[in-house]
């Protein structure tokens, strides 16, 4: 059973839509960081944020596989019930208040509009995903000649999200600084990804960069 401030710590874990995502998914299986960045569309360094704040609440473990990459999984499971109580109370009429008493109605007004509006625009990433986890089974399918392993997959699907810079390749995809080097050269010669900088990123289909 739970005291009253691991409960409070828990409802402000609970309170953000992507951690609850990131929860809903782990339920499901234990996943790395590409993955769950480029299953629920959100970007490499918010899921290494996310998942730290839940690891530090004792929410969620990792272990590492042979390639050292980093799966993560839900160290324990929780169900939270909610229960509402009819309590005959009247219909709230409408509150009408000038000064700041009207301000922050309306501001409360407008508020619970826009999370109801948020709402369905997550609703609707729904389609957007299953159409990224086609364009995925496809580049399986189309580049078994280009890309040699499925960590060299994992690798453009964290660059088809942002631009990164090795550093951060290597804490998103967990890979030894050797191999991803070797990776990384590897898909340049493909023609696949390109460095500008100290970025790496995919290469656009009418790009002129030299490689």
């Amino acid at each position: 059973m739970l005291d009253g401030e691991e409960v409070s710590r828990l409802l402000d874990i609970l309170g953000n839509r992507n951690r609850r995502r990131i929860i809903q998914l782990l339920r499901q299986k234990p996943c790395f960081v590409t993955e769950i960045s480029d299953r629920l569309t959100i970007s490499p360094k918010a899921v290494i944020e996310h998942l730290q704040l839940m690891e530090r609440e004792h929410l969620l473990a990792c272990h590492c596989d042979e390639r050292r990459r980093k799966y993560y999984y839900l160290s324990r499971d929780f169900d939270i019930l909610i229960q509402l109580q009819d309590r005959n109370e009247p219909v709230p009429t409408l509150i009408t208040e000038s000064g700041n008493g009207g301000k922050f109605f309306n501001s409360l007004y407008m508020l619970k509009r826009l999370m109801i509006a948020r709402e369905n625009l997550i609703a609707t990433l729904d389609g957007l995903e299953k159409d990224i986890e086609q364009k995925i089974d496809e580049l399986m399918k189309y580049g078994k000649d280009k890309v040699q392993s499925e960590a060299e997959l994992n690798l453009i699907l964290a660059l088809s999200n942002f631009d990164l810079r090795f550093e951060e390749l290597e804490e998103v995809t967990g890979i030894s600084e050797e191999e991803l080097r070797t990776m990384l050269t590897n898909l340049m010669k493909q023609r696949i990804i390109v460095r500008t900088g100290t970025y790496y990123k995919v290469r656009d289909l009418y790009a002129n960069e030299s490689v």
